[in-house]
């Protein structure tokens, strides 16, 4: 049996090993729609951007300003019908995130609240990542929202492009994502977000539509590996590659544009049920 990297905290072992026994191992070289960058042991924050940086040799620009989560919502390629009754509003927010403020409010299911505070007490406050708040914000909370880029020193080409959200009051990051577009086997353009774990990551595929309200929404409601999604990959102590597809855990965002602003709804659930519903108001600065 595949084993878990063994010089690390026990609850990040215990968490791999789950992924092992239940996941599937596969070759990156043939996944290449699923690749993403994966953390190191330790903290994850912003130290991960400097990591991946070292690493690979790239340039890291901060607070990016003419950027945003993708170069062109033209690279989603949209059915024409749909792309054209896309808000305006909705299409600025992705191609210049970096020029849009946040405030954030996240409502739970209380049923859920015990796993949610056990998950942010083992793992988010150690690594300083998700660092969901446990009680309810009904009112928005301004968060610091920041693109960063890691570029080739060479040719200037950006590598990665990576949101990084944290609270403005206590400076836990909410979220370090690394924010591109994909393709899956079902050969649809899908939007992949990274949340860079210790020795490993978590993946969302999701799946893009525009709604009758030119709203655009992202779905990550597949049925099997290869699908949009939930997915847990890591390395194993032999380096070798996993990835544990979650099925019963979706997510729904939706981005619409309205007089207060650019206005983005996701809902996760489990199992059907729904855990927390979080809230972003986005604004031109």
């Amino acid at each position: 049996m595949s084993l878990a990297y063994p010089f690390q905290k026990f609850q990040d072992w215990c968490t791999q090993q789950w992924s092992i026994l239940w996941g599937k191992s596969f070759d990156p070289t043939k996944e290449e729609w699923l690749m993403g960058p994966f953390g190191q042991v330790g903290s994850i924050g912003d130290d991960f951007v400097y990591q991946l940086a070292e690493r690979e040799g790239l340039v890291v620009s901060r607070n990016v300003r003419d950027r945003g989560l993708i170069p062109s919502v033209r690279d989603l390629q949209l059915p024409e019908e749909e792309y054209t009754r896309l808000s305006d509003a909705v299409i600025d927010f992705y191609q210049q995130t970096g020029q849009y403020s946040l405030q954030f409010a996240v409502e739970w299911n209380s049923f859920f609240k015990f796993f949610g505070k056990t998950v942010r007490v083992l793992f988010s406050e150690r690594i300083n990542q998700l660092n969901v708040p446990i009680k309810n914000l009904r009112e928005g909370e301004e968060v610091n929202s920041e693109i960063i880029t890691l570029s080739d020193p060479k040719t200037g080409q950006v590598q990665y492009t990576i949101w990084f959200r944290s609270f403005k009051d206590s400076g836990e990051v909410l979220y370090s994502g690394v924010y591109s577009i994909c393709k899956p086997p079902s050969g649809k353009v899908h939007v992949k977000a990274v949340f860079p774990l210790p020795k490993g990551n978590a993946t969302v595929i999701l799946e893009p539509t525009v709604g009758p309200n030119g709203e655009l929404s992202l779905h990550s409601a597949g049925k099997r590996f290869g699908d949009a999604g939930f997915y847990f990959l890591l390395n194993d102590a032999k380096e070798n590659y996993w990835a544990n597809y979650v099925k019963s855990f979706r997510d729904v965002l939706v981005v619409r544009s309205t007089e207060e602003g650019v206005l983005a709804e996701q809902t996760l659930t489990l199992w059907g049920m729904r855990v927390l519903r979080f809230s972003y108001r986005m604004g031109r600065d």
